[in-house]
């Protein structure tokens, strides 16, 4: 990873083979590294399997409303609203909010939905046999509810004795296929309910209640994080999503068994000048390369990351993929990303809390530091060989709690704010320099694309 960058240029023929070319490829398991791709790849062209063919369209219009009447379609979908702003949540995925818009009517929609799954439905475990629904259901939709870590000794992902690999990689239904109750319900907000057990890697039984409000934001609240009124002139939505964990089992959680960790992450749709951008804490005397991880599917190359002047510049563009993390103790609780085509600028923020145990660490193999992880991630799609095709695309934004040493009946919880904000750069600017410490000039200040 450089310091700086610049850059000199920017229904499959089977469903079977698709949703295996997508496991192959398949991003959301975060931490699975580029020699199991190879490997897998390798397995499966050797069994006459050509995974070449295209990707599948993305969304036609991304228009919120048709969003909106596709789901429909499929799922009870949750409307959210305030104003002309809207967000629609999917109870039986999760709580998951889908999309959100700042025009309910003819606004464009943020979320990336993923039509094919969602049109297949949730499939019997007969059925899933040799699919990638084996594994994970890939939903899509812009705000969802995991928890962590994915792998390690105290890996949820993984049972007992399996191999760290993609073959034996499962979601746990709770994160996956289960369906959460909705136990209250308003105009602008929506409250969920779900009680599942977990085990981990190493055998240990979690006994779990999960609660999720996800509640729309307004003007007033924008004008908290800025410390300013809103500039005239902007479009917007915001929600904030609160995720609580309890356990309750009979036995505290503890680091020598395993602990567990709230993880929130995002999927939206690209456009060729996303970027992400994560201001970062200062440090002295600490390179700049030592501040992001960006080991998780091989080093990012500099025409796609840069760090400079405290803040981390990641290509959110759908054509490579990539991933990165920022440790804990460099985040400064933010981040967002910048849609230079569409004067969009999309904004995070979580609580900033102690973190005395760490954050659990995802990696896919045993390790010396099982609670030395990200609490910020970043992913951009694309492919993952020479003329393949994406999954999405779209792009990531991620955030994890502190991992959650609790006793019996003790909560722990993660709070999650995201804004999508339109408007002219001169309004736009005002808000990233406030949160992120840049101007809009600056975010694509070393980008040159054709």
């Amino acid at each position: 990873m450089h310091d700086c960058y610049t850059d000199a240029g920017c229904e499959g023929r089977h469903e079977e083979l698709m949703e295996m070319r997508k496991a192959l490829f398949f991003s959301l398991c975060g931490r699975l590294c580029l020699g199991r791709i190879i490997v897998w790849s390798t397995l499966l062209i050797s069994a006459g399997l050509n995974l070449s063919f295209g990707a599948e369209s993305l969304s036609k219009s991304m228009i919120f409303q048709d969003d909106i009447d596709f789901l429909k379609d499929f799922t009870n979908v949750i409307l959210l609203r305030k104003g002309l702003a809207a967000v629609a949540v999917a109870p039986a995925y999760q709580g998951r909010v889908m999309t959100s818009t700042y025009e309910e009517e003819t606004g464009p929609s943020f979320g990336w939905i993923n039509r094919s799954v969602i049109s297949q439905g949730i499939r019997s475990e007969l059925e899933r046999k040799g699919t990638l629904q084996e594994h994970i259901h890939v939903f899509g939709g812009e705000e969802r509810f995991w928890m962590g870590p994915e792998g390690g000794q105290y890996a949820l992902f993984f049972e007992p004795g399996a191999r760290f690999d993609f073959s034996d990689w499962k979601t746990p239904a709770a994160i996956d296929t289960d369906s959460y109750q909705v136990v209250a319900q308003q105009e602008d907000s929506v409250s969920f309910h779900h009680s599942c057990n977990f085990q981990n890697y190493s055998g240990t039984q979690f006994h779990v209640g999960i609660d999720r409000t996800v509640s729309m934001l307004e003007e007033k609240d924008l004008e908290v994080i800025l410390e300013q009124d809103v500039p005239q002139g902007l479009d917007f939505v915001g929600y904030k999503t609160v995720n609580r964990v309890t356990n309750r089992g009979k036995d505290p959680w503890v680091p020598q068994t395993g602990l567990l960790s709230i993880w929130i992450l995002g999927m939206y749709n690209p456009s060729p000048r996303t970027t992400v951008v994560i201001p970062l804490q200062k440090r002295k005397n600490m390179d700049l390369r030592n501040r992001v991880n960006d080991e998780y599917f091989g080093p990012v190359p500099n025409n796609f990351l840069c760090v400079r002047d405290d803040t981390v510049f990641f290509r959110g563009d759908g054509s490579r993929r990539g991933k990165i993390g920022v440790d804990a103790k460099f985040s400064r609780g933010v981040l967002g990303s910048y849609d230079a085509v569409g004067k969009v600028l999309t904004l995070v923020t979580y609580n900033v809390q102690e973190s005395p145990f760490g954050y659990v660490n995802s990696m896919w193999n045993l390790q010396d530091e099982p609670y030395v992880g990200d609490v910020i991630n970043a992913y951009n799609d694309g492919p993952s060989e020479q003329g393949g095709a994406p999954l999405g695309p779209f792009y990531e934004l991620e955030t994890s709690s502190p991992a959650a040493a609790l006793g019996p009946n003790e909560a722990m919880q993660h709070v999650q704010q995201t804004w999508h904000i339109k408007g002219p750069d001169e309004q736009l600017k005002v808000v990233a320099k406030r949160l992120l410490g840049v101007d809009l000039s600056d975010i694509e200040k070393d980008f040159v694309r054709e």
